[in-house]
This record gives structure tokens, C-alpha cells and sequence, in this order.
């Protein structure tokens, strides 16, 4: 018998590997979200058209998880992630999910999510050396 090799995969194989386990998990939740899965992007645009900030995230059966959210260096603290992030809890608002969770370094902007209500779930030391990784969660109320 051979052993399998582990290696590097493609952009196909790692495509493939997402899907297969979409599909074991969508066995394990209720029906009528098993098959809630997609990808969002939000983004902001100066008055030449350029993108000048804009979100990354999942809606996922009962919630959206915020991968990224970034606004350019020279426009930060003009209220554009404010924006973005009512803009994300209205979306999930409109699709019945419970909660948003999101991930920050101390870098970052943790206390900007503190701000918007969010609550420390949890936080690694030294992830990076020298920094903190936060992990924020936020209730969603329905209107």
C-alpha cells in the first residue's frame, strides 16, 4: 500500500477541499441552512471611483464572520468602518443570523470593534511575537 503524500495543492484541489467539507458539514445543521454559504464584499469609493476601504466576509448558516476589513491608511477615523460594520449587521439582520464574529490584532484596531459593541471572545499572546490576536463576537437583535 502506498502512503499518501502531503504536499502543496493547487487553487482546484484547495477549492475541492472547501467544497467536500461544505457538504459533510451541511449533514450536521438544520435544513434550511445547510446550504447558506456565501461570500460578501462590501467596498468604498472616493469621487474618482477608487477603492478607498471595503469588507470581506461569510454568511454562514445563523451568522457572518468579518475576514477582513481595511480602510486606507489616509481615510481612517472619517467613519467608513463604522459604515462598513453597519452595513455587515444590517445584511445579517436581514437574513435572520444570530451573531457577527471577527478577528483583530492589537495592531489593528480592537478597541474600534469595542466601540461598535462588539465583545472579546478570546485573545492569543505573542500571535505575532510581540502582539495580540483578538477575537470579537456581536449579537445580532431582529428588528
Amino acid at each position: 500500500m502506498i502512503k499518501p503524500d502531503v504536499s502543496f495543492g493547487s487553487k482546484e484541489e484547495r477549492d475541492y477541499i472547501r467544497k467536500r467539507l461544505i457538504e459533510y458539514n451541511a449533514q450536521h445543521v438544520p435544513k434550511n441552512l445547510s446550504s447558506r454559504y456565501e461570500e460578501i464584499t462590501l467596498t468604498i469609493r472616493d469621487e474618482g471611483g477608487g477603492v478607498i476601504g471595503g469588507m470581506l466576509a461569510t454568511l454562514c448558516w445563523n451568522w457572518i464572520e468579518v475576514d477582513i476589513l481595511w480602510i486606507e491608511e489616509s481615510q481612517r477615523k472619517m467613519g467608513y468602518g463604522t459604515r462598513l460594520l453597519m452595513r455587515i449587521e444590517n445584511i445579517a439582520r436581514e437574513n435572520s443570523c444570530s451573531f457577527i464574529k471577527l478577528n483583530t490584532f492589537s495592531f489593528q484596531a480592537p478597541e474600534f470593534y469595542v466601540k461598535n459593541g462588539y465583545k472579546e471572545v478570546a485573545v492569543f499572546e505573542e500571535a505575532p511575537v510581540g502582539s495580540k490576536h483578538y477575537y470579537f463576537k456581536k449579537a445580532i437583535i431582529q428588528n
